[in-house]
């Protein structure tokens, strides 16, 4: 018999051994069965085949009933419930069933070194012991108990509570009947007995649409790729050798739909696709998708890693997306925000009453720039939590690369900190040893797992070797953001004309350090909102010479060394900043100025693409030679681009207003050079001031070139 305080605490929620005593038990040589319904007037026990094995009675006017049942061994049981007006409730009994997770799960869960983490966390919906149903487990090592909630058990914590697997910190429970598309959360009691806001499933693979933030149960994937093709060529070269123009899309705002709402995947596929492969980009990289509460973060504040955004739709629709990008050539990247996460009360923030996420010190634990946790990367359950979440990625949607949000953040620990708010690491330095022993472990992870993975660093400083192999002392990514490129070269752009001469070296320095490291040339997001105007309007002059400056840069930098990447509008000179409440401003393409530069970005990303001299020796120093790199009084700057076994390609860029027949130069050889791209030509809105189609040099070298004025000039020699 069970004693009057088990009684209270199971009623109570206060039990954190539900097993124990619910479910089906030997009592002697008999079996009796427990289970807790609340406001039920009477229940029946009932085998899986329907058959009734016993009536049981009330030991506890909170809904406790308890009895003897007919049966040999122990088995899975359903029960009958009678309600006072006459309803009934149907509930296969949770606690009549084994665990499902097993002691390997456990080793390498709490050694931190369990890369299947998302095969064995969050709600599965799987056959067990003969019945469908949804596997619940989740983390949460300090909770004194932890109950799975949702409409299946009237958000009621006392009917869901779950089995504790000391050894590893995980709390489980098979839910019989419970099937994709329920809604849950978890309900945690802190060890000093406080019942914490309801939280969100940290593996939660799909979630309610914002405002409500319950996790969902999710179907199994579905989808049947047929990307095989675009993956195999990708795992089999080396991608700083390939051509790689990316275009940086906000999912919400690209485009809406009729009415005004976001486009979901599928018909952001129709529309988004076929423009990607029109315009000649080779990638979408997407700002974070995955879920989070609030649209002005852009998703950089997440609180669902491991689930795409219910704005979209559902899961299988980015399957959907994603694969058909890949069969159209194209790649899809994904931003990705392992630094830092909000405090919304139904996410990771002090998930089980304790700082179990994130440092309990907030001189670690919390970002002054974004009022946001950051992640403990030196405990060993944190860090997997997050390696996985990049496996996840790639292996489970096919994405073909992770760029890294605010990497810089991560790697100093006193980043946006003064004196006294930061704690020196071990050896009295500045350096987050963690964080870097965190990333260097995920790139390793992934690389090794998925062949053709790309992953790009969003780092701000001169952190060495960022994109260096790990066993070379660097951090392993494939790829960092230059944003010495991006902000020297608008700076220069900023400033007028006349005094450009002053400011040669803005564009010379970075010529210095351009191989480095493997490096990507980003005008993103960042750069065209807060005030900061729209690429255009950095411009300076009238527009006339807002445009053709504009035109002018965009073919300097895809003829500059780095893979390349601009925010979307940008390709058609939006000229408002980017508003996330609003689609882009499409209607500017009715007029022939924004239309001529939408042309431009097309052409320069097929020529990069054709021309191996512009793309197959981005990262190597070997691809690069000035031609004129001291005219400052002119604002003319000139360099070649090489590749093993194609034609040289001389890139001439132009940033004063007046035009320049006849100028002097010595090109790499002698012979016809033939004007390949010329960024004042009329077909984009210019003035058509050119060459004729070729320039012919001396026997040294020696040419005279027509310069446009604000232009830029691409020169491929012949045979």
């Amino acid at each position: 018999m069970l004693t009057q305080d088990q009684m209270e605490r199971l009623v109570q929620g206060r039990d954190n051994d539900p097993f124990a005593i619910l479910g089906v038990h030997p009592d002697g040589r008999s079996l009796t069965a427990c289970v807790l319904l609340p406001e039920a007037v009477s229940v029946t026990a009932h085998a899986l085949d329907g058959k009734v094995v016993g009536d049981l009675a009330s030991i506890h006017p909170a809904g406790l009933f308890h009895g003897k049942v007919k049966m040999r061994k122990r088995q899975p049981l359903r029960y009958h419930a009678i309600y006072a007006d006459g309803s009934d409730y149907w509930l296969t009994d949770p606690y009549s069933f084994g665990p499902v997770l097993g002691p390997q799960d456990d080793h390498f869960l709490a050694e931190g070194s369990h890369r299947r983490m998302f095969d064995k966390l969050g709600a599965h919906s799987i056959t067990f012991e003969g019945v469908d149903g949804t596997h619940f487990a989740v983390w949460a090592p300090n909770a004194s108990r932890v109950s799975v909630v949702g409409d299946f058990n009237r958000w009621d914590g006392r009917r869901g509570v779950m089995r504790h697997r000391q050894d590893s910190g995980v709390w489980e429970l098979f839910l019989p009947d419970v099937g994709p598309g329920s809604p849950y959360k978890y309900e945690i009691v802190a060890a000093d007995g406080e019942i914490l806001a309801l939280k969100a499933d940290p593996f939660a693979f799909q979630s309610e649409l914002r405002p409500a933030n319950a996790s969902v149960v999710a179907s199994p994937p579905a989808h049947v790729w047929g990307d095989g093709r675009h993956r195999a060529h990708w795992a089999c070269v080396d991608a700083r050798r390939e051509a790689i123009s990316i275009y940086e899309v906000h999912a919400g705002s690209w485009q809406r739909d009729e009415h005004g709402d976001f486009l979901h995947w599928d018909a952001l596929a129709q529309r988004l696709i076929p423009y990607v492969v029109g315009m000649g980009f080779t990638h979408i990289e997407f700002l974070p998708i995955s879920e989070f509460p609030y649209d002005p973060s852009w998703g950089y504040q997440t609180t669902g890693l491991y689930a795409p955004t219910a704005r979209f739709g559902d899961p299988d629709g980015f399957a959907r997306f994603v694969d058909g990008a890949h069969q159209a050539g194209v790649g899809v990247i994904l931003d990705w925000v392992p630094a830092h996460f909000p405090t919304d009360a139904h996410g990771l923030s002090r998930f089980d009453g304790t700082a179990l996420y994130e440092h309990e010190d907030p001189r670690k634990g919390f970002h002054p720039d974004w009022s946001t946790a950051i992640y403990n990367f030196g405990r060993r359950e944190v860090a997997e939590y997050l390696v996985n979440n990049a496996l996840f990625w790639a292996e489970r949607f096919h994405v073909d690369g992770l760029r890294v949000d605010a990497v810089a953040s991560m790697l100093y620990l006193d980043y946006s900190r003064k004196a006294g708010e930061w704690v020196p690491n071990e050896k009295g330095g500045r350096e987050n040893l963690e964080a870097v022993a965190f990333l260097q472990e995920m790139n390793k992870a992934l690389y090794a797992a998925q062949p053709g993975i790309m992953t790009m660093a969003e780092e701000s400083t001169s952190w060495p070797k960022v994109s260096a192999p790990v066993h070379d002392g660097g951090l392993g990514f494939g790829f960092k953001w230059n944003m010495g490129f991006m902000h020297d070269t608008l700076d220069y752009l900023a400033k007028d004309p006349v005094h450009r001469a002053h400011h040669h070296d803005a564009i010379t320095f970075g010529l210095l350090y351009a191989f480095t490291e493997n490096f990507v040339l980003p005008l993103s997001h960042d750069e065209v909102v807060h005030g900061k105007s729209s690429l255009l309007h950095k411009m300076p002059g009238d527009d006339w010479q807002k445009f053709a400056t504009l035109r002018a840069y965009y073919t300097m930098m895809w003829g500059y060394p780095g893979k390349k990447l601009l925010f979307m509008g940008q390709e058609f000179a939006q000229r408002a900043e980017w508003n996330e409440e609003r689609a882009l401003d499409w209607h500017l393409l009715d007029h022939s100025a924004h239309l001529g530069v939408q042309r431009l970005i097309s052409d320069l990303n097929h020529l990069y693409r054709d021309h191996r001299a512009l793309h197959a020796r981005d990262c190597e120093p070997e691809g690069f030679q000035w031609v004129l790199v001291d005219a400052a009084q002119d604002s003319v700057f000139a360099w070649v681009r090489m590749a093993p076994g194609a034609a040289p390609i001389v890139v001439i860029s132009h940033f004063t207003p007046v035009p320049r027949p006849g100028y002097g130069l010595r090109l790499p050889r002698a012979g016809r050079w033939r004007e390949i791209l010329n960024s004042d030509a009329a077909d984009y809105g210019g003035g058509g001031i050119g060459n004729m189609g070729c320039v012919d040099a001396d026997a040294d070298g020696w040419a005279n070139v027509t310069i446009p004025p604000f232009g830029t000039l691409m020169l491929e020699l012949e045979n």
